[in-house]
């Protein structure tokens, strides 16, 4: 069997796919809830672009709260779903950091890099999936 990002197969079912994309997005949230992220938004871009079935944004108010939300963000992933992103970059400056786990990827920013490039507006036609914090 051919393997496609991390765990997904060519004989997975597309559903499951889905499935499985929405259960990363929302471990991602609640892992970024976990550690005081703010302002959490995921959005399903599937519907509209080819890049990710969601994306996940969160603020950190430091760049020590982005890494601590970045790296609990790696670790329920993998524990729960035994995945780790294929990339991730920004952990350095801790500004912005991206993991991008193929279908999902997601954005753990500080306010000024949030507010400066607006993706919520670029991808504005894009669905909002509530996230309930707990």
């Amino acid at each position: 069997m051919t393997e496609l990002s991390n765990q997904q197969t060519l004989s997975t079912p597309i559903a499951n796919l889905d499935d499985r994309s929405a259960t990363l997005a929302r471990l991602a949230a609640e892992a970024a809830d976990e550690r005081k992220g703010s302002e959490i938004v995921l959005l399903k871009v599937g519907d509209v672009t080819v890049l990710a079935d969601y994306f996940v944004m969160v603020t950190g108010y430091s760049k020590v709260q982005v890494r601590a939300i970045a790296r609990s963000i790696e670790e329920k992933v993998e524990e729960t779903m035994n995945r780790r992103p294929i990339r991730s970059e920004g952990f350095a400056e801790g500004s912005w950091i991206v993991e991008d786990y193929g279908d999902v990827i997601v954005h753990v920013m500080m306010p000024q890099e949030r507010e400066y490039y607006g993706l919520e507006s670029c991808w504005g036609h894009a669905a909002r999936v509530p996230f309930v914090e707990f």
